[in-house]
């Protein structure tokens, strides 16, 4: 009883505590028409930290610095294709949710249909081999044991 009215005065002062700890909203951005800008290319481009995620929805530190240091080159006049341009030489291609198509990224872009198209030729050939398969008629020994087996459990039933 004493561990349980410890833990619920822990958790209390924890839930009090919340609103306390809870930071702030950010600020609305002053400039919309770079925030629409910032927010589309960063659509685009993948968290660093996060992976699975693009850089318009990381909360990752990394992301944040990414997406103010776009904004920074928006605001000093680059366009989209540039920015993509430096972080795509700073990052690599990694950065970007939509690769180019290149040499060496030929099996991401083709390598789903490949996948695809042989697992339906193996089940074509699964498929084609079951139907050639032809059930082999029941010797007359094995024919006798089945109607035993039959009809010993027709017997056991009734």
């Amino acid at each position: 009883m004493r561990k349980f009215i410890l833990l619920a005065g822990l958790l209390l002062c924890t839930g009090l505590a919340a609103p306390v700890l809870a930071k702030e909203a950010a600020p609305a951005a002053e400039d919309q028409a770079l925030e629409a800008r910032v927010h589309a290319i960063a659509e685009d481009l993948r968290c660093l930290v996060c992976q699975n995620q693009n850089l318009a929805d990381s909360h990752a530190e990394l992301a944040i610095d990414l997406k103010n240091e776009i904004r920074e080159m928006f605001r000093k006049g680059m366009t989209e294709q540039q920015v993509t341009d430096f972080l795509v030489q700073r990052y690599g291609d990694f950065v970007l949710y939509r690769p180019p198509v290149k040499s060496n990224t030929w099996l991401l872009w083709i390598g789903p249909f490949l996948l695809l198209a042989g697992g339906l030729g193996v089940l074509f050939v699964k498929l084609r081999k079951r139907r050639q398969q032809v059930a082999a008629p029941l010797s007359v020994e094995e024919r006798a044991a089945a109607e035993r087996l039959l009809d010993s459990n027709g017997k056991e039933g009734a």
